[in-house]
């Protein structure tokens, strides 16, 4: 009888952590914005990232993914979101592509996922072609002088 209560407390305890951290996820939303400094390069490249405005739009799983055994997983919610550099690295991610773009880097990742969606999103609404949002001023703003 012991050893029932005890297993039903060791259960109820993991569940109860499970759905703590699913709505402690849920109340992040994580930061309005987000600098992304690519570090390897010679020269450090800085792509700004407006994480607020895309969350008004679109849903996580527009963007945000898993890996599991060395292969994409769709995002689900709740999930936790690490940095893109924890996985798009030349280590975990070697040789991966999308067309011509290597995708086990950052820069990778970020022209094959963002970059194709701003020139979607700009074919779709004139509005949007205009702001140039497809040019690569819209993520990588010129230094002020």
């Amino acid at each position: 009888m012991l050893k029932k209560i005890l297993a039903c407390s060791v259960v109820s305890f993991f569940i109860f952590c499970g759905v703590a951290s699913l709505a402690n996820a849920a109340a992040d939303p994580g930061p309005a914005d987000i600098k992304m400094v690519s570090e390897k390069s010679k020269k450090p490249k800085v792509a700004l990232f407006p994480h607020k405005a895309h969350q008004d739009k679109f849903k996580c799983g527009d963007c945000h993914h898993g890996m599991a055994d060395g292969k994409k997983v769709d995002y689900v919610d709740g999930q936790e979101i690490g940095k893109c550099e924890s996985c798009h690295n030349k280590d975990k991610l070697a040789g991966k592509l999308k067309g011509k773009l290597k995708l086990d880097t950052i820069k990778g990742a970020g022209h094959g996922n963002c970059l194709a969606c701003h020139k979607e999103m700009a074919k779709k609404d004139p509005a949007l072609k205009e702001k140039k949002i497809d040019k690569c001023a819209a993520c990588h703003p010129k230094k002020k002088k």
